[in-house]
């Protein structure tokens, strides 16, 4: 089986899952290749289970015009069982070849169908997702397979890197700093609760905001900014609970990830949480950008460790019975087997 992909993301947990398919598939005897932005800092972990292709696929570019062609006259050389585009923006570059089964991973809500005149079937990793598709008019194949994420534990980070009292409350999110990720509910939310610390690991534009904010709220001396970490895990491991805050969560790979480190999740009632998690169960789910909210919860969990270790007993339990690694690579087979 040969498996080529085109993926032109950056760093998220968009580009985590891609890695953790990449190295599946690969464990499973799949031949890759990978077309992928230069200079990202996730190229190495596929390194050695992909040959890696680089291009910036930019408007108003030489290479926007080139690439096409090289992908056309690649795929009639090589001659691979699937063609694999992660998201619309790749999926413009699929080129019309007969010999390969032409697959669209998708992980948002598409706005148009055009991305995909060259697609065979969409995979869209969320029902809301592929409901969509198909109200677009798409009357080719649709899939809905999720994502899975590491579920080995890891040790625990030192909380005085993070320059945190041991015995603290730690809430936990990370991600990109756009508005639409709510950091700032967390803040918020955190200012109401006296001795709590937020960690946010990640970077973006709102940076600054959101580091303002802390200011005028009085607690940049609870909220650490911690960047973007390559391994996330450890740091989840250290928190005692995982706060998912954005208005528009497609999935929320981050609360899989927060399971697998046995750490409870408040979360949004966001489009993908609210497709697997089940408030007061294996989360607590709160409106969004209700920081009062937020607060309320959290501040159950700190007050009550044993609701926080059920949720995320539960929480593991879902991640291994839904999005396990063996059940999601499998499913990415049979579909490639189904159409070569």
């Amino acid at each position: 089986m040969k498996v080529s992909h085109f993926h032109f993301g950056k760093d998220g947990g968009a580009e985590r899952f891609f890695v953790h398919l990449v190295n599946a598939l690969a464990e499973r005897g799949v031949e890759q290749t990978a077309t992928i932005r230069p200079g990202r800092s996730w190229r190495r972990d596929i390194e050695g289970v992909a040959k890696i292709r680089e291009s910036h696929f930019r408007n108003l570019s030489l290479d926007r015009i080139l690439l096409p062609l090289k992908v056309k006259h690649m795929a009639r050389r090589e001659k691979p069982d699937v063609l694999m585009a992660w998201a619309p923006r790749a999926s413009e570059l699929m080129p019309n070849y007969r010999g390969a089964f032409k697959i669209s991973r998708l992980g948002d809500y598409p706005t148009r169908l055009s991305y995909f005149r060259n697609t065979d079937c969409i995979v869209c990793n969320t029902p809301g997702i592929a409901e969509r598709v198909r109200d677009l008019g798409w009357t080719r194949e649709v899939r809905v397979i999720s994502n899975f994420t590491a579920t080995g534990r890891v040790e625990a980070v030192d909380r005085a890197k993070l320059d945190t009292p041991a015995d603290a409350p730690v809430v936990m999110s990370m991600g990109r700093f756009v508005e639409r990720k709510g950091f700032h509910t967390l803040i918020e939310a955190v200012a109401r609760l006296p001795g709590v610390y937020l960690w946010l690991l990640g970077d973006g534009e709102e940076g600054d905001n959101l580091h303002k904010l802390s200011s005028d709220l009085g607690v940049s001396d609870r909220v650490r900014f911690a960047g973007w970490q390559k391994d996330t895990r450890p740091y989840l491991a250290a928190a005692d609970i995982f706060a998912m805050s954005s208005s528009h969560e497609p999935l929320g790979n981050v609360i899989l990830e927060s399971w697998a480190q046995g750490t409870p999740v408040v979360s949004t009632r966001s489009e993908g949480p609210k497709w697997f998690m089940r408030d007061g169960e294996n989360g607590v789910m709160v409106e969004i950008g209700d920081a009062e909210g937020f607060a309320h919860a959290i501040g159950q969990i700190v007050a009550d460790p044993t609701l926080g270790t059920r949720l995320a007993e539960r929480g593991h339990e879902t991640l291994i019975r839904q999005f396990s690694k063996e059940a999601i690579t499998d499913a990415y087979l049979r579909l490639f087997a189904s159409k070569t």
